[in-house]
């Protein structure tokens, strides 16, 4: 798809307005950035039985999700049961639920106390139950997710047993999310072991079918480029017909992201898929408070730079503007992000594809 003229604002995003057609999304990410927009995007995905599916801005939603992490509940779990880490599956499920639903909270329920349950997540355990019973992983997520109503598909990004292996500034080399998080070391490449693990078909079907595709906002390495090692994600998006958007990080992240701007954090995912996979990039402009600035500083984090002239020499179109919520912690604000997608996706017609 040509992304056309860069802009550097962010597009109107009326929510009455809804696209010419409904859109089909995919989201791939890992993490609290996929699960903070899948929110979202829920509010705007027709439900099966409810309503007009023609009236709603969002005909179908997949999200595909990082499956290497090996620390807390879900590295035990890994561990105990030789399975994959459920996590952030289980977050996207609670993401594309109804919050006020009981069951929603349930799943999201950790134990404070028991010698064996403390700190495990209900969720998590939910799904390895349901791994046990079917002996099928993905199987199980989506029983999970049918469980909760969720409004969209979840995929694991794949469902062979891989670590995540990175090759650092110093030529070392350090195996395992949690411990790949914990060094002091710059990431300079990531792979997987064993190499070239499968994706589900359901992953490049929906792909290959979709009229937008997201990458982030997620830890760089850890949480998007993971996803991106899996055998046949590249070419896919390198061949999607959809509109494939990057949405960058809000803050620098300890060795993931430390002093790299946002053209540079693209930079970084194409010397991983080795092709050009993006359209368009969703970079915040907005500032932040001095409040914020000053905490984060003390963590080592700071805004990540919004180098919009560099990302335009790259061939991507720049959308800027204000997607940043402040609380406790810096987020995406997902309905302004999903506001500014969905006004993207209103753009792609038959004839740009």
């Amino acid at each position: 798809m040509n992304p056309g003229t860069s802009i550097f604002s962010e597009p109107h995003a009326d929510p009455a307005s809804k696209p010419a057609h409904p859109l089909r999304v995919v989201a791939i990410g890992g993490g609290t950035g996929l699960s903070t927009l899948l929110r979202g995007l829920r509010r705007h995905v027709a439900v099966p039985g409810q309503g007009d599916p023609e009236t709603e801005a969002i005909a179908d939603l997949a999200a595909v999700v990082t499956v290497t992490d090996d620390g807390g509940s879900s590295g035990r779990l890994r561990q105990d049961f030789n399975m994959l880490p459920p996590g952030d599956l289980r977050n996207c499920m609670v993401a594309l639920s109804e919050e006020e639903d009981l069951l929603t909270q349930l799943f999201g329920h950790r134990f404070r106390s028991g010698y064996a349950l403390k700190g495990h997540n209900f969720g998590n355990l939910f799904v390895a139950a349901l791994t046990e019973i079917t002996g099928d992983f993905a199987q199980a997520v989506q029983l999970s997710s049918k469980i909760l109503a969720t409004r969209g598909r979840i995929y694991p990004a794949t469902t062979a047993n891989t670590t995540l292996v990175a090759r650092m500034d110093d030529g070392s080399l350090v195996r395992g999310e949690t411990s790949i998080t914990a060094s002091r070391r710059r990431i300079v490449e990531l792979t997987l072991d064993p190499p070239n693990p499968a994706p589900l078909p359901e992953t490049l079907e929906a792909i290959e079918r979709a009229d937008v595709i997201t990458v982030g906002p997620g830890s760089l390495y850890t949480s998007l480029i993971t996803n991106l090692l899996v055998e046949g994600i590249p070419a896919a998006l390198a061949a999607a017909r959809g509109l494939r958007v990057y949405i960058a990080n809000l803050m620098s992240q300890a060795n993931e992201s430390l002093n790299l701007s946002a053209s540079e954090h693209i930079e970084r995912i194409y010397e991983h898929t080795r092709a050009p996979i993006f359209d368009c990039a969703l970079v915040n402009t907005a500032p932040f408070s001095e409040e914020t600035l000053a905490r984060y500083a003390a963590e080592g984090a700071a805004p990540i730079a919004a180098d919009i002239e560099r990302i335009q020499a790259l061939g991507v179109r720049c959308i800027a503007g204000d997607f940043a919520s402040e609380e406790n912690v810096v987020r995406h604000a997902a309905a302004r992000v999903a506001g500014a997608l969905l006004a993207l996706g209103r753009e792609v017609t038959p004839a740009q594809m």
